[in-house]
């Protein structure tokens, strides 16, 4: 690791701390690591010597295992926290129990949180490195990162591809690290969703904004469909979600419609028959197990390089 480039960043809080050239790093780093998952043998030694702790104060289920996976592919030492279990039931704060953790000689902690720029705090108080696996309704860095490496590994480049993201904007950390990967990368982007659902700032981040979802599929190469994060909602942004579905979910006949053949995303997890109907999400056009591959690749190559980086 000692010849390796590097990344800018000491830690992994946002997409807002990379710069293209980190992505482009990732990505390269991804596609050797892709290699390694298909061959027999799976594992590199590369993390012999790392210890993670993953440490979870939110549900996680495809993130979670994901980042285990990545891990236990590149041979590290692995801890596992869910907050639920813990000490921090009985009140212990965030900065005591990732000391209380780091002080069994953890290099690296994987972190997610329900709150915005829990992980900035973190990285000042603490000197192991972070990584943001989710932070309440801001950033979802790798998420972001792996999405925008499939629709590289489908088209060749982002560059110039013209991407939609549909759905709950307001609430989704998926949506704001995409609109930001997307836009170093040189896509264009546009939002789409219920006017209550669009946040107000979103002009300044250089993206467009339809309310209309057959205007919008005609108009993208890609359409990421964002699920409607009902545990962020403290009150109702819309009537009912049999509404929501009339007007903002995407089915096969309106996927048939179209005048051109486009690529369907999902984050997951997936509210079949909502946001997308199961005959969409499990179509030849749908890359989203794409997304789940490719999101063990993503991970290996930022726990890699971030790695590379300890003195």
């Amino acid at each position: 690791m000692a010849d390796q480039q590097k990344l800018s960043s000491r830690h992994l809080l946002g997409i807002k701390d990379l710069n293209r050239n980190d992505i482009e790093l990732i990505f390269e780093t991804a596609t050797n690591f892709k290699a390694v998952l298909n061959r027999p043998i799976k594992k590199v030694p590369s993390l012999r010597d790392i210890t993670i702790a993953n440490i979870f104060f939110e549900n996680s289920t495809r993130t979670r295992l994901s980042f285990e996976l990545a891990q236990k592919r590149l041979s590290a030492d692995t801890v596992n926290f869910a907050a639920a279990s813990s000490s921090v039931s009985k009140g212990e704060t965030l900065i005591d129990t990732v000391n209380n953790i780091l002080a069994m000689k953890v290099d690296m902690v994987v972190m997610r949180h329900p709150y915005a720029g829990a992980g900035i705090f973190l990285s000042r108080h603490i000197k192991a490195q972070i990584v943001n696996a989710g932070d309440g309704a801001h950033e979802h860095p790798t998420q972001a990162l792996l999405d925008a490496f499939s629709i590289r590994e489908k088209y060749g480049e982002v560059s110039g591809k013209k991407v939609v993201i549909v759905g709950d904007i307001l609430h989704s950390r998926v949506a704001l690290s995409n609109i930001l990967c997307l836009k170093q990368l040189g896509a264009e982007v546009m939002v789409c969703g219920p006017t209550t659902l669009i946040p107000k700032f979103i002009g300044s981040l250089g993206v467009q904004v339809e309310h209309n979802l057959q205007k919008a599929l005609n108009w993208c190469d890609v359409a990421n469909m964002l699920r409607i994060q009902l545990e962020r909602q403290d009150i109702k942004y819309f009537p009912s979600l049999r509404e929501y579905t009339m007007l903002y979910g995407l089915n096969k006949k309106i996927l048939d419609s179209l005048d051109k053949e486009i690529t369907v995303m999902h984050p997951g997890p997936i509210n079949r028959g909502v946001e997308i109907t199961s005959d969409v999400a499990d179509s030849k056009q749908s890359i989203i197990l794409d997304q789940v591959e490719n999101g063990v690749a993503v991970r290996m190559a930022v726990l890699y390089l971030l790695a590379g980086q300890m003195s």
